[in-house]
């Protein structure tokens, strides 16, 4: 009887770290495409004038493959047209694919969980204060009031803007707008943060501010994050991954890990071979597209 526990306790502990092991997203064999028309001579569906519209399938995801850990900050870098955003939209369940499937963790049931999306221009409402843009999603969800306020005052503080609480968005700098999109999404408490190019628009200095903090608050919540990114020097400065999208292969080029201690500098020797070897990754599709 003791050795049947024993073969039993030793099996429940296998299943508990096969488990904690299982990515917290994976994106499985995922194709997406959208149609569109165009004009031209040939025959189309329909016909504006003397000019034919054609349809047209553009392929931007085929086969893709992701595997992201409970925990992981991972950024995704590649050029424009690649796919990033898309991908993000169909992890969000903005977008559906083609066909392929995703699964966080090990349900492809995604009504079950939390995935919250910060976009470039944050989405605040500006007749809401600071607090109430951040309290919002939780109102919307019927989080009891009080829960709801404790949550806000949380991510708020986290965030470093207990001061300018009761401020209205027009109020605020560009960078201090994207703090209270980032406390907002904190607040509803997601599995996964993902992030579609959150400081594009802001300047260096304010971009790099935004950089230390995004890493504390990395730090101190454990979330996993999945950010999107047209800056290298960014990817590499957050990412324990960085994720190389290839608009020719509609899938993974390349992944670099990137093991390094917060906060890093973009100027150290690892850094600048990583970056060196992104850009030759970028500059081998150029050359491939040149020649078609």
């Amino acid at each position: 009887m003791a050795l049947i526990e024993s073969e039993l306790n030793s099996q429940s502990q296998q299943k508990q770290t096969e488990t904690a092991r299982a990515p917290i997203l994976h994106i499985n064999n995922v194709f997406k495409s959208f149609d569109f028309a165009t004009s031209g001579n040939s025959d189309g569906i329909s016909k504006i004038g003397n000019k034919a519209r054609v349809n047209s399938t553009h392929e931007v995801l085929a086969g893709l493959e992701m595997k992201i850990n409970e925990g992981e900050f991972v950024t995704i870098v590649g050029s424009s047209g690649c796919g990033k955003s898309t991908l993000l939209n169909i992890i969000a369940g903005l977008d559906w694919p083609d066909s392929g499937r995703v699964f966080v963790k090990g349900s492809d049931n995604l009504s079950t969980t939390k995935r919250i999306m910060i976009f470039q221009e944050g989405g605040l409402f500006p007749w809401l204060s600071v607090h109430e843009n951040v309290e919002f999603g939780l109102k919307i969800a019927n989080v009891a009031k009080e829960k709801r306020l404790q949550l806000a005052d949380k991510y708020v503080e986290l965030v470093g803007l207990s001061k300018f609480s009761k401020s209205f968005i027009h109020q605020l700098s560009g960078g201090m707008k994207q703090r209270v999109a980032i406390a907002r999404a904190l607040a509803m408490e997601p599995e996964i943060l993902l992030m579609d190019e959150p400081f594009a628009a802001l300047d260096v200095q304010t971009r790099d501010l935004l950089h230390e903090e995004l890493v504390g608050i990395h730090k101190t919540t454990g979330k996993t994050i999945l950010f999107v990114t047209h800056n290298i020097n960014e990817a590499i400065l957050l990412g324990d991954r960085v994720i190389v999208l290839s608009s020719l292969l509609k899938n993974i080029k390349k992944e670099f890990v990137i093991d390094l201690p917060r906060p890093r500098d973009s100027e150290s020797p690892e850094l600048h071979e990583i970056k060196r070897n992104i850009l030759n990754e970028f500059a081998a599709d150029l050359q491939v597209i040149k020649k078609k």
